[in-house]
């Protein structure tokens, strides 16, 4: 079996990404900032180094990799493949592979204002969006951050008085159009030549912390060519998940992670081996399609559980 480091084993994804590895028999090395991240005790070798906004973030790495030896590393956080396409050589050179996303596509996916530019310039469907204000942006508003990631500093508005005390309180704020409808996320495996080798939608049935705590798996052909439709704009490869609406004009696209989702069990149980896959592909192995099929109608509850120590 393979030897793989993951980090972000504190968040959502990373944990279940750690679960999906060891069900498959795979070596594991859980990396995260936070000492007291919940997927460093779910893993037989747990890791701090420091976050990507600090300088040692790249030496702490490498030096965990000369440390314990993995194969491939995964990371289950966007805001470190910038960081991580400058460490391709040393990693590479110290036998270690990665499937990182293209850097430009990361970039428009890491800035909300640049995705909704770039999604309206290719005619996908997204939300009317302001940058920093709402000026030609109809209400009901969502205000949120630029930059960002779940659910905080976002701020539902309906009375536009309330929106320069929600833009004032928002880092970097930009408007949107609040979308009604059902609420889908969809992971996403895009091979290496750009062809989506796997689309797993489900309903956000229930959220806490911008996670899904409910959800099923359904079937869209609609929702299948946003997703293809989305990716011709921007260019991914690799692991994401897109975040959008269904109403009855078709789906609305409202973000794009290049990253595994926090509602990744849910297409694991539904029969998508996306984590398995994306090691053979960070091996450079042909992707297996069979084993990226999935059942629609699969139901998840999420509820809380617990790791001892002492």
């Amino acid at each position: 079996m393979t030897r793989v480091l993951v980090t972000g084993a504190g968040g959502a994804a990373g944990v279940a990404v750690i679960r999906a590895l060891a069900r498959a028999g795979h070596q594991i090395v859980a990396v995260d900032a936070d000492p007291d991240a919940a997927g460093l005790r779910l893993a037989p070798t747990g890791a701090v180094i420091p976050t990507v906004t600090e300088l040692e973030f790249g030496p702490a790495l490498l030096r965990l990799v000369d440390e314990q030896r993995p194969q491939v590393l995964l990371t289950t956080v966007a805001e470190e493949i910038a960081a991580l396409h400058d460490l391709a050589e040393p990693l590479a050179a110290r036998g270690v592979a990665c499937w990182l996303p293209p850097r430009d596509g990361t970039s428009v996916c890491l800035d909300k204002w640049k995705f909704a530019r770039v999604l309206a310039d290719a005619d996908v469907p997204t939300p009317p969006t302001g940058l920093g204000n709402a000026s030609a942006v109809p209400g009901p508003w969502v205000v949120k951050p630029r930059f960002g990631r779940g659910s905080c500093d976002v701020h539902l508005v309906e009375d536009p008085q309330a929106l320069t005390w929600a833009c004032r309180r928002t880092p970097e704020p930009i408007v949107q159009t609040r979308i009604t409808g059902r609420e889908f996320t969809a992971d996403v495996l895009v091979d290496h030549d750009g062809t989506v080798a796997a689309c797993v939608p489900r309903w956000r049935l229930a959220t806490k912390a911008g996670i899904s705590t409910r959800g099923e798996t359904f079937e869209s052909p609609a929702v299948d060519d946003v997703v293809s439709r989305t990716l011709a704009a921007v260019p991914l490869t690799g692991p994401l998940n897109l975040q959008g609406f269904v109403h009855r004009d078709g789906p609305t696209v409202i973000e794009v992670n290049p990253r595994f989702s926090g509602g990744l069990p849910l297409s694991l149980a539904a029969g998508a081996d996306l984590v398995g896959e994306v090691v053979r592909g960070a091996l450079d192995q042909p992707l297996l399609l069979e084993r990226l099929q999935y059942r629609p109608g699969v139901r998840m509850i999420r509820y809380f559980s617990e790791a001892f120590e002492g």
